[in-house]
């Protein structure tokens, strides 16, 4: 990874993943941000949005593997996060294969 060593809170690291869930088809939704939003404080939103507006896909596949790997989830805070994963995915009411595709991508890096 170019960039220098991140060290996200897991709630900046949620707020991460959530934005490449609802970015996977290129295009964010206000449904999706709402979702997104609900979860998260104003300040972090923001925060990590700015961030992820300046990445690549790869960037942020880089970065979320990265620091997954610092924190040590339970697999009940696993199961969570991917339910709000499939929540951000379902908020326009349809699956698409970019999201399927993530979704995989997402389930070899989270576990």
């Amino acid at each position: 990874m170019k960039s220098k060593q991140i060290q996200w809170s897991k709630i900046e690291l949620k707020a991460y993943i959530l934005l490449l869930c609802a970015n996977s088809d290129s295009k964010e939704r206000k449904k999706e941000l709402r979702v997104i939003k609900a979860k998260v404080d104003k300040e972090t939103f923001d925060r990590i949005y700015a961030e992820f507006s300046k990445d690549d896909e790869d960037t942020s596949l880089e970065k979320i593997e990265a620091s997954i790997a610092q924190h040590e989830y339970t697999h009940m805070e696993l199961m969570s996060l991917r339910q709000e994963v499939t929540e951000v995915f379902l908020a326009d009411k349809k699956l698409k294969s970019s999201e399927r595709y993530l979704d995989r991508l997402l389930d070899n890096i989270l576990y």
